[in-house]
């Protein structure tokens, strides 16, 4: 790690955060342009996402599953729109064992169609659905423009595939799923999101309705944070995925899918970072609670390590590290953990041994109004409050600063001036002609349609026609 400091987050957000991410040891610039190489800390934050998500599925009844990383070209073409929307990012292989292919493959983007195919073997019947399957895996989307974690060729995710008997059940899913990534991102990863739908500008390519959560970052822009399609019967017709219905008719089914990636630890960090580094939220944190031994002589040594130990221990049900090294001075380690996020610091000293206490210090609030002395009896007690009460202040923080910069303007001009600062939260017509005019005008989309809406109705903040539906216009990533 460098003693140099990092930017602030006013002067240069961008090199902030992409500092940020290579001094903490998150990821590193792959040799291949716009891939990352994600390092063990990072991945560790991804493996507390994935645990958090994965518990969360196999709790509404899915399942996991892996399919191939390798696509036929003419399945990507089956469905008109998908491919239309996929056909610039595709990476293709068109040699393999030193032979030209006699079809050429395409290296997933999405497992849309692959999934699709084998659906139509699989169902038959009536019974066989719903199909609920999940799988865990890599992608490759080949961007332009590429920012660590953000957007980048080649990242991880899961996407889940379902297929259902009915329109309603396959509605009903595309919003459990938004749901479960909603209550995610707030309970586990302190990040108010608000859940939407998608305009039909927006929507995924090939989807009937694409649902969204949306994130503020520290910057006021706005963060696709996880996306849940009703793909209505459009892959269903295009894969032949039909089945035999209590009546003995064939029928179409209607097909889901939704994803949520490594995009989120981007949101993450910039949702809850400060100028010092990354806060992380102690449910996800790689490491909660960091044991910085203090001492200057072997005498203070032998003294100090084995309460170390005495404590490591006590502390065993959470995510601890002890900081032993030596080659490195105390207050390196404090900013060395302070970069890296860690929710709680404990230090303990000689002087900490002789009076039985602890100084631990909280990373979300800095400095010495974060730090107090607590004794070491039953320290695993007040750990456990002290990390809930930094998960609920990162929340509180980080919603508060979404609702300070969402403004609802009453003309357009005013609405231009909210999308420099922050999110508008604006009557819309539904026409596409105000989407794309105010895109062009402002560089704001509509990130989504809230499903929370005040009801009544307004006049569209570009043309002033009626309408019924509140979105929030916002400059994004």
């Amino acid at each position: 790690m460098s003693d140099e400091k990092l930017p602030s987050r006013s002067e240069n957000y961008s090199e902030w955060y992409n500092q940020a991410i290579l001094r903490a040891e998150m990821a590193d610039y792959a040799p291949v342009r716009g891939c990352m190489v994600v390092r063990p800390y990072g991945w560790a934050l991804w493996e507390n996402i994935q645990q958090g998500l994965d518990r969360r599925f196999k709790a509404t009844g899915h399942v996991n599953a892996a399919f191939p990383l390798f696509i036929p070209m003419s399945f990507m073409e089956k469905e008109k729109e998908h491919v239309e929307g996929f056909s610039p990012e595709l990476a293709v292989v068109t040699i393999g064992g030193g032979e030209v292919l006699e079809e050429p493959l395409v290296v997933r983007p999405t497992s849309e169609t692959i999934i699709g195919h084998m659906y139509s073997k699989w169902i038959k019947s009536y019974r066989d659905l719903p199909i609920l399957i999940n799988q865990w895996g890599n992608v490759v989307r080949w961007e332009l423009r590429t920012r660590l974690f953000l957007r980048t060729l080649e990242f991880y995710w899961q996407e889940g595939h379902t297929a259902h008997a009915t329109e309603e059940e396959a509605e009903a899913e595309t919003l459990r799923m938004l749901n479960v990534y909603t209550r995610f991102a707030i309970e586990d990863a302190a990040v108010p999101v608000v859940p939407g739908r998608k305009s039909e500008k927006e929507k995924f390519a090939g989807a009937s309705k694409s649902y969204t959560i949306e994130a503020m970052m520290g910057d006021t822009r706005a963060l696709q944070s996880g996306t849940s399609h009703n793909l209505g019967q459009n892959f269903a017709r295009a894969f032949d995925i039909r089945y035999l219905d209590q009546q003995n008719e064939l029928q179409y089914c209607w097909t889901t899918s939704w994803g949520f990636s490594t995009r989120f630890v981007g949101a993450i960090i910039m949702t809850h970072g400060d100028d010092q580094g990354l806060v992380l939220p102690p449910k996800l944190a790689p490491i909660q609670v960091v044991i910085v031994p203090i001492y200057r002589s072997d005498a203070d040594k032998s003294r100090v390590m084995p309460v170390v130990e005495q404590i490591r221990n006590e502390l065993d049900p959470f995510r601890v590290k002890v900081d032993d090294r030596t080659e490195v001075t105390p207050g390196f380690k404090f900013n060395d953990w302070e970069l890296r996020g860690v929710p709680l610091r404990i230090e303990i000293g000689p002087r900490d041994v002789e009076q039985g206490t602890v100084a631990i210090s909280r990373r979300d609030i800095p400095g010495k109004a974060g730090r107090t002395f607590v004794p070491q009896t039953q320290l695993a007690g007040q750990v456990a409050e002290m990390l809930s009460e930094i998960q609920s202040s990162l929340y509180d923080r980080a919603k508060k600063f979404r609702d300070d910069h969402t403004f609802d303007p009453k003309d357009y001009e005013e609405l231009k001036e909210a999308v420099q600062k922050g999110w508008a939260f604006s009557w819309w017509c539904g026409s596409s002609e105000c989407e794309a005019k105010n895109k062009d005008d402002t560089k704001a989309t509509t990130r989504c349609i809230p499903l929370d809406q005040p009801g009544g109705s307004g006049q569209c903040i570009y043309c002033g026609a009626r309408a019924t539906e509140k979105v929030i216009f916002g400059r994004a990533y």
